[in-house]
């Protein structure tokens, strides 16, 4: 056999690095694509703000009446999570004493997990039994039953108090 005879010879398609590449690329593609596909459907509503948004144009609003109410009444607390129980003390003046609230706790990662505690009126402030998960960060936003104003605040991992104050700070 002569070296011609050789280098004429053709080989198989798929012993062609240059077939691979061809073929392989946009195939890999195809298939990141559609794993991409599927986990953002499976990811479900997983905004990082538990707010109602509206939708303009391309723009998210939400309603920040509720955290400007709190602003103007000058309402300040310090939620504690104490004893098998979670408390708010108020830190100023202006909160109806005798109306219960309602706190929700956000779980930073799965909707799911969120809480939503009665406290009702104590000595102190108000109160209600619920044992919470201090492994993890917390969002936490207090109000009362009608929604009229609002209060956030950020329960970090391993802590036992955070202060709640409006969203909107005095110059907004």
């Amino acid at each position: 056999m002569s070296r011609s005879d050789s280098t004429n010879r053709a080989r198989p398609f798929w012993r062609e690095p240059m077939v691979w590449l061809v073929l392989g690329i946009p195939l890999v593609s195809i298939v990141v694509g559609v794993g991409l596909v599927v986990v953002a459907t499976r990811s479900g509503g997983n905004d990082a703000v538990g707010d109602q948004v509206q939708r303009v144009s391309q723009i998210q609003t939400t309603d920040l009446g509720p955290d400007q109410a709190a602003r103007q009444r000058g309402l300040l607390a310090v939620l504690r999570v104490v004893d098998g129980a979670v408390e708010v003390l108020p830190a100023s003046a202006g909160f109806d004493r005798a109306a219960p609230l309602r706190a929700t706790f956000e779980h930073p990662l799965h909707a799911q997990a969120d809480l939503q505690l009665q406290l009702q009126p104590s000595a102190l402030g108000w109160r209600a039994p619920a044992r919470i998960d201090n492994g993890h960060h917390w969002r936490v936003q207090l109000a009362p039953a009608d929604g009229s104003w609002r209060l956030r605040g950020r329960l970090p991992r391993q802590q036992q108090a955070v202060r709640l104050a409006p969203a909107l700070s005095s110059g907004d």
